[in-house]
């Protein structure tokens, strides 16, 4: 703390939030203690509010990509055109009514954080939680609606299969009257996950899968009180996106394809930080199809305009000239109550060959066997095809997150190509960095 004050000379004054399980307040005593103010210190009557009005490109804040191909991208995005998509998202595509309380499990480092805040615009009141999902006991977030009257409660893809696997029903444990919808973002959810909260949680509930990014603190593609809910789809495109499925030629295509967003959104950034000359900026979008931007998911639109994404097109398994989503893998791993978590890739070898190993992380007590491996592949070549059995079955302690909680496929990708790690991941920007050093030694272990 002392060394962000020193590097920050505009600074006036510290206001220390005290804790009701700690005494920071108390032990916090950093040179430069004049410019110390305790929450309960700041006047409330003596001040009143000052308003300056702005541009609409103004900055309004600056959110950091999760950095796991580099350094972060430091994306600055504007005050009018946050306004506008956030308003626009919760009154239309979230449906949030004045006097609504709205939830969404997130950090401070993740964009649902900023989106959160957005229920404001639409006369909601957010309601915050600071601890863990499952702290004392898998329920904690289901018994906050109980006892906060909540009416949207947003959680993650990756949280709802883990309720799945813990056998949990949250709708013998609580009334749940207040619940109209249910968010799931951050990595996508597989059928099962749609049928275990309507089976599980509440068979009335508004399911509304959503997916955007950082990149604008929006969703390129959300829910609709209108439209009814697809098993393993997304309901429909944002308003105001022009988004697009184009093949590798930049052809639009009724097949799978890459994410196209062909015409501007409000909320896309005025610039990276630091970046006067746009350079970044336009590697990061503009790079691949000159005047579109590449969002970098590998998507489907189905028959009702709904959205389908299998993950992320740099991540995309490219077996033998056959894109493989990696989240058709994930979504039959999910149905193996041995196995906690698992994480694919496929490299690219010399002559035109593959290997694409999958790496599981397992459930207290159980073990790796000939027979649990059969069970695995058997598994993905009935529900998918033989082109998605993994060539080997490989366990590991931990997979690798984000902090946002996605998984880091890409830099395991190139890491297990020998790239440098400290070039492909910003530590970091990784939820356990110590999981990597796994990773390292793996290939270190083939290659030596």
């Amino acid at each position: 703390v002392e060394q962000i004050i020193a590097a920050l000379p505009t600074v006036k004054k510290i206001i220390v939030v005290p804790h009701s399980k700690t005494k920071l307040q108390d032990s916090f005593q950093p040179s430069g203690t004049s410019k110390i103010i305790t929450w309960d210190n700041i006047p409330s009557s003596t001040h009143s509010l000052t308003f300056t009005r702005v541009s609409f490109s103004h900055p309004i804040w600056i959110l950091y990509s999760s950095g796991t191909t580099g350094m972060p991208k430091a994306i600055t995005h504007s005050t009018g055109g946050i306004l506008l998509e956030q308003l626009k998202y919760g009154e239309f595509h979230q449906n949030v009514k004045r006097g609504e309380r709205c939830f969404w499990y997130t950090t401070t480092g993740w964009m649902m954080w900023n989106y959160l805040h957005g229920c404001l615009l639409a006369g909601g009141t957010m309601i915050l939680y600071d601890g863990h999902p499952a702290h004392p006991d898998r329920n904690a977030l289901w018994n906050l609606i109980d006892v906060f009257q909540i009416a949207h409660f947003g959680i993650s893809g990756s949280y709802i299969v883990s309720m799945m696997k813990s056998d949990i029903e949250p709708k013998t444990e609580f009334k749940l009257d207040s619940l109209r919808s249910i968010g799931s973002t951050g990595s996508p959810l597989p059928g099962e996950g749609f049928r275990w909260i309507y089976e599980k949680v509440k068979q009335e509930v508004w399911l509304t899968s959503m997916s955007g990014g950082t990149d604008v603190c929006s969703a390129f593609v959300g829910g609709c009180p209108l439209l009814p809910v697809y098993e393993s789809e997304i309901q429909c495109v944002a308003l105001g996106c022009d988004l697009q499925v184009w093949d590798e030629n930049g052809n639009p295509t009724t097949d799978e394809g890459e994410m196209m967003i062909t015409q501007p959104m409000p909320s896309m950034p005025v610039c990276f930080w630091n970046d006067p000359e746009f350079k970044r900026y336009s590697e990061s979008y503009f790079d691949m199809f000159p005047n579109a931007w590449r969002h970098g998911d590998w998507i489907r639109k189905t028959e009702h305009n709904g959205i389908i994404i299998y993950g992320r097109s740099d991540a995309t398994l490219n077996r033998g000239g056959v894109r493989i989503g990696s989240a058709e893998i994930y979504k039959v791993m999910d149905k193996i109550t041995e196995v906690k978590d698992s994480l694919i890739v496929c490299i690219d070898k010399p002559g035109g060959e593959f290997y694409m190993p999958l790496f599981v992380m397992l459930n207290g007590g159980e073990v790796l066997t000939e027979s649990l491996i059969k069970k695995i592949k058997h598994q993905i070549k009935t529900e998918c095809s033989p082109r998605h059995v993994p060539d080997e079955v490989i366990v590991c302690a931990d997979i690798p997150y984000t902090l946002s909680g996605k998984k880091t496929e890409t830099p395991v990708k190139k890491i297990l190509m020998g790239r440098d790690p400290e070039k492909v991941v910003n530590a970091g920007s990784l939820r356990n960095p110590a999981s990597l050093k796994f990773f390292i030694e793996f290939f270190q272990s083939h290659n030596s």
